[in-house]
């Protein structure tokens, strides 16, 4: 990858936890290419992850906030553009949490106040972010918001519950609020769409290892890493993709355009074999 495509960028990135994260792997790559960022999340999330340890290692500032909250998020903006004199250049939202997908309760029987907080945590806390931006014009023109989602957003999988429902909301949120920003601030909103990874967070779908298992022998060129997430999050908060917007971009080594492969072909003819 070139160098220094941030150099004098200024962000903020949200949802690093450890160093299992994709947010900390863009951190890391973002650090690396130039930029400056405050690094944010929960109050409980600082006191059980280790983002000190990563806001050390890149020089940034850990401010708490809330994402589902107004008043925290304007309290990160407000300090954020103090502490670099202006405003940014680039947001990461990397949020995602479902207390029914937690819980183990199935689709069929979710509980609603769980559904509201998934939506409310997973995507409307997107909303929320890209709301205080835009009314305390935080991002300068050709600035560049990224959101992480999934295919489940298009394709149902099996025990990934009512993260499917919010990560649609996510997509579609990016491409209201994307037509809105670019049209009045020159502001670009994106989603990526990443391979299953082994983060926290997703350790606690049911049957996430084999998901992960099945997208990569889907996949022609196996399934995208957190480091090559990080490094396509940094291109587009790049000029170099100063007219991408309102796109759901799909970083999955090609598995969102698979039917079947030979891989998968082979292990599910082996499942016959060991059957007979």
């Amino acid at each position: 990858m070139a160098k220094d495509l941030l150099k004098g960028k200024k962000g903020i990135i949200f949802g690093a936890l450890n160093d299992l994260s994709i947010a900390w792997k863009v951190a890391e790559k973002a650090r690396e290419q130039g930029a400056e960022f405050t690094l944010s999340n929960t109050a409980v999330s600082i006191r059980m992850g280790t983002i000190n340890e990563l806001a050390e290692k890149t020089g940034s500032i850990v401010i708490a906030a809330d994402a589902t909250n107004p008043d925290d998020l304007t309290n990160l903006f407000n300090e954020t553009l103090e502490i670099f004199g202006g405003k940014v250049d680039f947001i990461l939202h990397s949020i995602g949490m479902s207390p029914n997908v937690r819980k183990g309760i199935p689709y069929t029987d979710i509980n609603y106040p769980n559904f509201s907080k998934t939506l409310d945590i997973s995507a409307l806390s997107f909303h929320r972010i890209l709301q205080t931006a835009y009314h305390l014009d935080a991002i300068n023109k050709w600035g560049s918001v990224v959101a992480l989602t999934y295919v489940a957003a298009q394709r149902t999988l099996s025990g990934y519950n009512d993260m499917g429902d919010a990560k649609a909301l996510l997509e579609s949120i990016a491409r209201s609020f994307g037509y809105v920003y670019g049209r009045d601030k020159k502001v670009r909103v994106n989603t990526v769409s990443q391979s299953p990874t082994p983060t926290t967070a997703g350790s606690g779908v049911k049957g996430f290892g084999s998901l992960i298992d099945f997208s990569d022998r889907m996949s022609p060129l196996g399934n995208a890493t957190a480091e090559e997430a990080a490094e396509y999050i940094v291109l587009l908060f790049s000029d170099f993709t100063r007219k991408v917007t309102m796109q759901n971009l799909f970083n999955d080594g090609g598995f969102s355009s698979m039917g079947m492969s030979d891989r998968a072909i082979e292990q599910y003819n082996k499942s016959f074999e060991e059957c007979d």
